[in-house]
């Protein structure tokens, strides 16, 4: 048994496990690579400032610009929009009267009379203001109706009482219901309708200040001049209604919009 335990312990220690020789692996990483700034380019600061001093309505943003032109140049007419304060001015002062250039702020103004297709609407546009303006203008365009004389619809006998039809029935007719025929969606869009609202938009110069990109500038009535001066107006009520409140937004709704339309209000 000595034997055996001896000889045993003579074989571990003088044995030694094979292992394969290993080869380096390669590495993937080249050592040698030039390393990347992760700083960003600096631009001098005269460009800088100058950019930071120009509204946003007077220029497009540094970061939102292509640095290539992908599209073709438009063939035809180029079409100029107003950049002058000064004749932007006179139509606010046209549409709400001496003062009205001071209603709005100074960026508020060019954005009421920005249209999304201009310059890719990356300077803001009127889309959100335009449609609060819509909606108050058909909430005060309803009491009008509601409150205007309607067409009587139902004949009367001398005695002022409704005549029964042919199966005897007189309906209930009551003074204060004489203006729901006017609360019809029919009789609201043929109030509101664009060709009833460009005139008056025209009348206050806002198609020759609104800024957008037509899709003929020798054709401006057929690219949709109609459409784009109607929602400078209502972005302009709405505009108002943001900064100077409701009550100052319907009353500029009836003074400027419905009273040319035909309305009359007492105050």
């Amino acid at each position: 048994m000595a034997s055996k335990k001896s000889l045993r312990s003579l074989i571990s220690t003088t044995t030694c496990p094979l292992r394969p020789a290993q080869r380096p692996q390669p590495s993937l990483v080249r050592t040698s690579a030039c390393a990347f700034s992760t700083t960003t380019p600096s631009r001098s600061s005269e460009y800088e400032s100058e950019a930071s001093e120009r509204p946003r309505w007077q220029q497009t943003p540094a970061r939102m610009r292509a640095p290539i032109r992908l599209r073709p140049l438009p063939k035809g007419p180029e079409f100029k929009v107003n950049e002058d304060p000064r004749k932007l001015d006179d139509a606010y002062k046209q549409m709400l009267g001496p003062g009205g250039d001071k209603v709005l702020t100074e960026e508020v103004k060019w954005l009421a009379i920005t249209h999304k297709s201009f310059d890719h609407g990356r300077r803001g546009h009127n889309d959100r203001l335009a449609y609060l303006g819509r909606r108050i203008v058909e909430l005060q365009t309803s009491h009008a109706l509601l409150n205007s004389p309607q067409v009587e619809g139902w004949p009367k006998d001398s005695a002022g009482r409704p005549m029964p039809d042919e199966f005897g029935r007189r309906p209930f007719l009551h003074a204060a219901l004489s203006g729901l025929p006017g609360l019809t969606k029919e009789a609201e869009s043929q109030v509101l309708d664009k060709t009833r609202l460009a005139p008056i938009a025209e009348r206050y110069g806002l198609d020759k200040v609104t800024r957008w990109k037509p899709k003929q500038a020798a054709d401006l009535k057929g690219s949709g001049i109609d459409g784009i001066a109607t929602t400078s107006l209502y972005s302009i009520i709405g505009a108002i209604a943001l900064e100077r409140g409701g009550e100052a937004a319907n009353k500029v709704v009836q003074e400027k919009i419905l009273t040319p339309l035909g309305f009359s209000f007492t105050s």
